[in-house]
């Protein structure tokens, strides 16, 4: 039996349903495995992806926003083709509830890796529902295999020479090995 893929577009539009944009917010400094396993998910259950990448410099990111927007935007590019739909990814620096308000999302899409992150993702979602209870936050749990990734883990073993290849995808670990040889004067 040939399976069809049904374009859901088309059949939103036939049951006059409004369109699920989902936003996956973050600072992807950088983009992980882990990231681009919510970005896989998350893209199944909306009509169309809106990747937020925050400014943050209170993080003191490797990367700069530029930088990081492009860099996620290479790496969804396969997943976005391989999904089917479309993966658009803006940089923001405002608070997260108005730019799911300017992207016309339905739905944050946030991640949990253990316990430790559902306490904060509990005040944050029930804060923003609070801002605008049109808005929910959904939250998908990590893939076992990536339940301990964090950027600042891999950005913290790659400055200590550390090998950061099983936790980041090919381009992104060409890209953060340079940039850290770079800061370092290599």
């Amino acid at each position: 039996m040939r399976r069809t893929r049904v374009n859901r577009r088309v059949m939103r539009a036939d049951l006059r349903m409004p369109e699920r944009i989902g936003l996956y917010p973050g600072t992807f400094d950088p983009v992980t495995n882990g990231h681009l396993d919510i970005i896989g998910r998350a893209a199944r259950l909306v009509d169309r992806l809106v990747v937020g990448v925050a400014r943050n410099i209170g993080k003191g990111p490797l990367f700069d926003v530029d930088d990081r927007v492009a860099l996620v935007r290479d790496e969804c590019a396969p997943v976005a083709q391989r999904v089917g739909i479309p993966i658009a990814v803006v940089s923001f620096d405002t608070l997260l509830i108005e730019f799911a308000r300017a992207s016309n999302a339905t739905m944050i899409i946030r991640g949990l890796r253990a316990v430790s992150d559902f306490d904060y993702e509990f005040q944050m979602a029930g804060m923003n529902y609070r801002l605008d209870g049109k808005i929910e936050t959904v939250f998908l749990m990590a893939s076992e295999h990536h339940q301990f990734i964090s950027s600042r883990f891999v950005k913290e073993v790659a400055q200590l020479g550390g090998d950061i290849s099983s936790f980041v995808p090919a381009l992104t670990l060409e890209r953060t090995t340079a940039r850290v040889r770079a800061t370092k004067g290599e």
